[in-house]
């Protein structure tokens, strides 16, 4: 019988003198996933589907910049602590990146590759929240891998066992056993099904009524914000604390009132999307 979810007692794997990390593995295989989806949401819009393609390299690589400053600004003490390294900084492949920056600078990324190509800003991002929230769902297993972002503990089932790492690597006892550190509420796996499910309520919404160009970015927000919200409370990791909460709390809070603004807002214009409308070369709304 299963007592706790086993966690990796490795997360970097060598191919010669390269490294296979984890968490990196799960954020490309999220980042590929994630266009895919939109790929083919992006068609059954009128569009070609190579949409997603052509803005990819602006937004992943604006995505990535953003998500790491944020981590990076929310989460200091590694980086300007009193035994911080800055430039542990740049080193995105060991694992950090922010979703609300990643989030923020992608959408300035997809914007101007949308203006670039005359695509419809507001058609792709819609199309691309639901490949999103499953890029995101992907990209939590990287917490996994590196034994990272767990809640209290906990005896449940489905809790995770957490291994004391170092280099990659469980750090060992005496008797080369690798050093558990506890059972804990697996917060990441928290997030990554809240993410699907979350996904698959916006696909159904999509389908059942027809949105005004924008509301399912609203959808999105405001969705994703509701379990961030309780789940990031879970959280036991280090953290910059705005009045005695999580600043993360907060910034779900004030996310969700702006995905029910844009909601509200896309909603009152009534712009609603064409048959082709996402197609090449036609004027973008947005």
């Amino acid at each position: 019988m299963l007592t706790a979810i086993p966690s990796p007692e490795q997360s970097v794997w060598w191919l010669g003198p390269f490294p296979l990390r984890g968490y990196a593995l799960s954020i490309l295989v999220g980042i590929f996933a994630a266009m895919w989806i939109t790929s083919l949401r992006m068609r059954a819009r009128g569009g070609t589907g190579q949409e997603i393609y052509d803005i990819a390299v602006p937004t992943i690589v604006l995505g990535i910049v953003g998500g790491r400053i944020y981590h990076v600004v929310s989460s200091p003490w590694p980086y300007f602590g009193p035994e911080g390294n800055l430039a542990d900084a740049v080193k995105i492949w060991e694992g950090g990146l922010g979703i609300w920056g990643a989030v923020a600078l992608g959408a300035v990324g997809a914007w101007w590759g949308a203006r670039r190509h005359g695509y419809s800003f507001l058609d792709i991002a819609d199309a691309l929240m639901p490949g999103l929230l499953v890029a995101q769902a992907l990209g939590r297993w990287g917490n996994w891998f590196n034994n990272e972002l767990y809640g209290g503990p906990s005896d449940a089932p489905w809790a995770v066992q957490i291994h004391e790492m170092s280099g990659g690597e469980a750090v060992r006892d005496a008797a080369g056993d690798a050093v558990v550190l506890g059972t804990f509420q697996p917060t990441f796996l928290y997030e990554a099904l809240w993410c699907l499910l979350v996904a698959v309520a916006i696909l159904l919404v999509d389908r059942r009524f027809r949105l005004a160009r924008g509301q399912v970015v609203g959808l999105y927000l405001m969705g994703y914000t509701l379990g961030r919200f309780f789940i990031e409370i879970m959280r036991t990791d280090p953290a910059q604390m705005v009045f005695g909460q999580r600043i993360n709390v907060w910034v779900s809070i004030a996310v969700f009132l702006l995905g029910a603004a844009i909601w509200w807002w896309r909603r009152r214009v009534g712009d609603l999307p064409a048959r082709g409308a996402a197609e090449r070369h036609t004027p973008a709304t947005a």
